[in-house]
């Protein structure tokens, strides 16, 4: 470990008990990203689907985790964040056991939607609650935040593989008992934190898009998300795997999608600044894209490209977040908000038009289409550098 990384991990070792409570909640909540990705062939067998219909699963969570981002500030200022993760986590509790109780695909896609509900509430509070709460800065709490995020959706797969080797249940029930688990401890060990003197508004967040700096990165997400879960809900069906070696898959895609975010992205940012590291790092998950759009019929160019991506999606990942808390001059919380809303609409997008592509014409046309519409996102950014320049002034 560099004597700047050791120097961030002692820093970020001493954070308030709570924070560690929250990043620990964090990392649950997000294992139910890449939970169901060792499943997706499966349920597409059990349940006599289609990949495009099993890519709903995907489409319907982004969706409504998207739509409900302009409520969360509205709900967090009334009730406060203490029972607005609590909220979260508690419908992610239910939906997701009624999940893997459904008997047909749209059952499950249903109640994916309600778990969406869940995890907006808890995913939105939970950035600003930690931003909020913790010592050592904004970077540095985004970096941990990051942390959770890649840990989460690492480990996510490998359990999914595990106790989707079982039944295609068995994850959808996995993540509702881990995330009790969650809720018991939030419950016990998070104080009551004060609520916002305003009260926020639904159409606060569609306001903060007025900034062209936000809306610019917001569309980045748009964008980058096609690209993104074109990865997570089609490459599953080309690489020929089962369940367990789906899971290690997409467990070394999370590692390396971790250890960016945490180590490499405040390096390369340090180094380059966030607009050029932005740019970058949009161009190389293109690029990966473009050989699995070429090599689609090679399971193992396949299989190394989503782990490679990793790398670039996770210090993307970081760059964007951090540049997202600083580049409109409004509430963090509200900031998030409006990027998120953006952002998980393109996640909503993505899954279902991939594995359309894909039974529309072959399977090479998904990954040319999601390697195009990150180019895009690059071009979105570099083009946007007036708006966004202040963001290297204030990141440290």
């Amino acid at each position: 470990m560099t004597e700047e990384a050791l120097k961030a991990h002692n820093q970020s070792a001493k954070q308030p008990i709570v924070v560690w409570v929250i990043f620990i909640a964090t990392i649950i909540s997000f294992m139910g990203l890449g939970l169901v990705d060792p499943i997706l062939p499966a349920i597409a067998e059990k349940l006599h689907a289609t990949p495009s219909q099993v890519s709903l699963l995907f489409s319907s969570y982004n969706l409504i985790t998207g739509v409900a981002m302009l409520i969360t500030g509205v709900v967090s200022s009334r009730i406060g964040v203490k029972w607005t993760l609590l909220s979260g986590i508690f419908l992610i509790v239910i939906f997701s056991a009624l999940a893997g109780s459904s008997n047909g695909i749209w059952g499950v896609v249903s109640f994916r939607g309600g778990w969406g509900l869940g995890n907006s509430l808890f995913i939105a509070t939970a950035l600003s609650a930690i931003v909020g709460l913790s010592v050592g800065g904004t970077a540095k709490a985004i970096i941990l935040y990051e942390a959770a995020i890649g840990l989460g959706i690492s480990v996510g797969p490998l359990l999914g593989g595990e106790l989707g080797s079982i039944s295609w249940r068995g994850p959808f029930y996995g993540v509702s008992v881990l995330m009790i688990i969650a809720f018991l401890a939030l419950l016990l060990k998070m104080p009551k934190v004060a609520k916002p003197k305003t009260k926020s508004s639904v159409l606060d967040p569609l306001k903060a898009l007025k900034f062209p700096g936000l809306f610019r990165l917001g569309l980045t997400a748009f964008l980058y998300n096609i690209g993104f879960f074109t990865l997570m809900a089609f490459a599953p069906f080309v690489m020929g795997l089962h369940e367990h070696g789906l899971g290690f898959v997409f467990l070394g895609w999370g590692l390396c999608l971790a250890f960016t975010s945490v180590f490499v992205a405040p390096k390369i940012q340090a180094k380059f600044g966030t607009i050029k590291s932005m740019c970058a790092m949009l161009t190389l998950f293109a690029l990966t894209l473009l050989a699995m759009g070429i090599w689609t019929d090679s399971s193992t160019v396949v299989i190394v490209c989503v782990i490679i991506a990793g790398l670039f999606l996770g210090t993307n990942n970081t760059l964007i977040t951090t540049a997202v808390m600083e580049v409109a001059p409004v509430e963090r919380a509200t900031a998030s908000a409006a990027y998120s809303f953006v952002r998980f609409i393109g996640g909503a997008i993505g899954p279902w038009l991939a594995n359309k592509l894909a039974e529309t014409f072959n399977p090479h046309i998904p990954f040319y289409s999601g390697a195009i519409f990150v180019l895009i996102a690059m071009l979105v950014v570099a083009f946007g550098r007036k708006h966004l320049a202040h963001v290297d002034r204030v990141a440290h």
